[in-house]
């Protein structure tokens, strides 16, 4: 059995954080579903398993909802979608639509009871509401099929996946709980697969198109095989997406001469720059002689897509060390005054010691 594991296409956000872009970052993620579909294709998958939050809400626009039931029933293979907790199947919702009844390929998963499939069960978990502490997958039995068993569900996972109140937790020891071959996971935006009994046996797939900054290792679908029941799976990511989303300068303070430039150099060199959204922050000290490269970095920066540029965390290298007889008495004053006569002593350690003093600079305006 071979199959796609898809989830949280978010058809229909507003991806207003992409300001003047987000026109273009919501037709991507309508562009990423046509290429889920042709991995399927490609991947000469059994079914396609979307777990949950196909749609950014229950109220999007109607004609959104109708090109994705035509995009899903274009697949090459049965197509199993999952209702999650943004579009959790209730009175009005998105799967009332008349689009999914005019399918041939496309099964809306409606109820907690299985479903056969070529060689197995889908066990799936559908949501009926946005936010509850209930187990979505507690009504699954351990019963022992002889037929390989998928559980489509979303939710939380365990402690790995930023837990939130009513965000439908999901244990980790559901394989083993519901003797199931693979658990399909929606609801976390980036690939996280879980151990049992050595292999992997329950996975979230992630975004098929990333739909913010931070989301690291999203933009993709898995391709799961599973030769026989008991099995381990074999799970395979797959770039789906279309836009790419880069962040520069998280995590880093600027305490050296020239970091700007290379700052710049890389904005330069980054490929498909019209297929990329940027977030540049710069913090640590602003040397005198980079001042220059602010400008340049701009103009990297306006090769983009979309980009932010936050410089709020630069601070103006020091004329002297006159900085230095307004940190607090004590340990902290002591340590400077020592880096500043081992710095000006020109002498072995000299370096390091300025690059220390430079940074002790850097936190001590930090902390002003």
């Amino acid at each position: 059995m071979r199959f796609i594991h898809t989830a949280d296409w978010q058809i229909g956000m507003k991806a207003v954080h992409a300001a003047e872009s987000a026109g273009t970052v919501r037709a991507a993620r309508l562009e990423s579903a046509k290429r889920v579909c042709e991995l399927a294709r490609r991947a000469t998958a059994d079914f396609l398993v979307l777990a949950g939050d196909t749609f950014e809400n229950n109220a999007v626009d109607r004609n959104l909802v109708a090109e994705v039931a035509q995009i899903l029933n274009s697949a090459s293979c049965p197509a199993f979608v999952l209702p999650g907790n943004h579009d959790p199947l209730q009175p009005g919702s998105v799967w009332e639509h008349e689009a999914w009844r005019r399918t041939t390929n496309v099964t809306i998963l409606r109820e907690r009871r299985a479903v056969e499939i070529a060689g197995g069960l889908l066990l799936p978990c559908p949501l009926f509401v946005r936010r509850s502490s209930e187990d979505p997958t507690e009504w699954i039995k351990p019963e022992r099929t002889g037929k390989i068993q998928i559980v489509v569900a979303h939710g939380n996972a365990g402690d790995d996946v930023i837990s939130e109140e009513g965000g439908f937790p999901i244990p980790l020891d559901t394989p083993a709980r519901t003797n199931a071959d693979y658990v399909a996971l929606g609801h976390w935006h980036s690939f996280l697969a879980y151990k049992s009994g050595g292999s992997a046996r329950m996975a979230y797939s992630g975004t098929h198109e990333t739909t913010r900054f931070g989301e690291a290792n999203s933009g993709n679908a898995l391709i799961v095989t599973i030769s026989s029941p008991g099995t381990p799976p074999d799970i395979q990511q797959a770039r789906t997406g279309g836009l790419h989303w880069r962040r520069v300068g998280f995590g880093e303070r600027i305490t050296t001469r020239g970091k700007l430039a290379g700052i710049s150099h890389s904005l330069l060199t980054v490929p498909e720059p019209g297929k990329t959204l940027v977030e540049v922050v710069l913090t640590g000290v602003l040397f005198e002689e980079d001042r220059s490269e602010l400008a340049r970095i701009e103009t990297a920066c306006s090769r983009f897509l979309h980009y932010r540029l936050d410089r709020s965390g630069l601070i103006a290298e020091p004329e002297d060390h006159g900085w230095i007889d307004n940190l607090p008495a004590g340990v902290v004053r002591q340590t400077a005054v020592r880096l500043r006569d081992i710095a000006n002593e020109g002498k072995d350690g000299a370096e390091i010691a300025t690059q220390a003093l430079i940074k002790l600079y850097s936190f001590a305006q930090e902390v002003r």
